[in-house]
């Protein structure tokens, strides 16, 4: 099935942010004086939002205050340094650019704070996206559908036109509480045996498997 649209994800899906945010993590443990965490244990944290990042991050038994505390450390050191290691993972770019040569509009919704999410799509997508938003005060983080009511909204598409591109259990249940069809990218920050047992039933490997699936 061809689609009008497609809706990416952010981390694990388009961006390999995960050296960035364990950095970023540690380094706001460490402003506290907290043990750090290992990036293995922060690709398992990510994805419901930087609160529930921290939250995971911090010794069991953290009261609310001081890991409030924590989260304003990493938003500030996030805002300063979340594209120093940071990529696309391969074959993005040029997804992107045929996807926008198809006419495919295209769309990011991500967990990640909004702040970070419009500073890498100008970064690494200069005029791929007609949308984005990540998490921001006054509408439900993923898998709440409200983002993607959001971006279809603005895509001005209908539900059965859009899919939705993720790569986690997350993104599996966003795209089911939106009813939009979803793909599942295998090169992220989960298993494939984490996604399928999410539910996931469409699975890719690359990104000429990908484009073949939204432009039909």
């Amino acid at each position: 099935m061809a689609y009008q649209a497609a809706i990416f994800d952010m981390d694990g899906t388009l961006l390999n942010t995960l050296d960035d945010l364990a950095a970023s993590t540690n380094a706001a443990l460490a402003a506290h004086g907290m043990p750090p965490r290992t990036t293995d244990e922060v690709r398992q944290f990510v994805g419901n939002g930087i609160m529930n990042l921290v939250r995971r991050a911090v010794p069991e038994g953290t009261g609310e205050e001081e890991r409030q505390a924590v989260f304003d450390t990493f938003c500030a050191h996030y805002a300063e340094h979340s594209a120093e290691r940071t990529a696309p993972y391969p074959g993005i770019l040029e997804l992107l650019a045929h996807l926008r040569e198809q006419g495919v509009r295209c769309a990011v919704v991500s967990n990640k704070g909004d702040f970070a999410v419009q500073d890498l799509v100008r970064l690494y997508f200069p005029g791929a996206f007609d949308f984005a938003v990540g998490e921001r005060e006054g509408i439900r983080r993923k898998p709440a559908p409200d983002t993607v009511n959001a971006a279809l909204e603005a895509l001005d598409v209908t539900r059965n036109q859009a899919v939705y591109v993720g790569d986690s259990e997350v993104d599996v249940a966003t795209a089911a509480a939106s009813g939009l069809d979803c793909i599942a990218v295998t090169w992220g920050f989960r298993s494939i045996q984490t996604l399928l047992d999410a539910g996931a039933t469409t699975l890719v490997n690359t990104t000429d498997e990908l484009l073949d699936i939204i432009v039909g």
